[in-house]
């Protein structure tokens, strides 16, 4: 609803711990050096790879009737980030049509720089 806030530290240690996490945080959002999380939002039946619809069915993330991502953390599927949730949206933006290969590694990528996200905010939340 509004831009994150984080006070500022009581101690020198806090603030070094926070700017250890703060920069985590900046390069997964710039997804540097991020590479899809093995056995996270696999990607495993062959077909057209076409965005038709999107429906999460227990840990599954569908694109059509028989293609979909694996594993797909409920945390990072529901995760806001201002107004939209980034791993619906997305593939809203994609309906109709065929995902290649690297926007397949894209959306991996992006379901684990959530997931990463996530756990850093919880460390973060302690001190708040």
């Amino acid at each position: 609803m509004d831009f994150p806030r984080v006070l500022y530290p009581d101690d020198a240690k806090k603030f070094r711990k926070l700017l250890k996490l703060g920069e985590k945080l900046r390069r997964l959002h710039l997804m540097v050096d991020v590479v899809p999380q093995k056995g996270m939002a696999a990607f495993p039946v062959a077909g057209s790879s076409e965005v038709e619809k999107f429906q999460r069915l227990g840990d599954n993330v569908f694109i059509n009737d028989t293609q979909y991502f694996e594993r797909v953390p409920l945390e990072a599927w529901e995760f806001y980030i201002g107004g939209y949730q980034p791993a619906q949206k997305w593939l809203k933006d994609r309906k109709g049509r065929t995902l290649s290969f690297d926007e397949i590694q894209h959306y991996q990528k992006i379901v684990r720089v959530l997931k990463e996200t996530i756990e850093i905010m919880n460390e973060i939340n302690p001190w708040n």
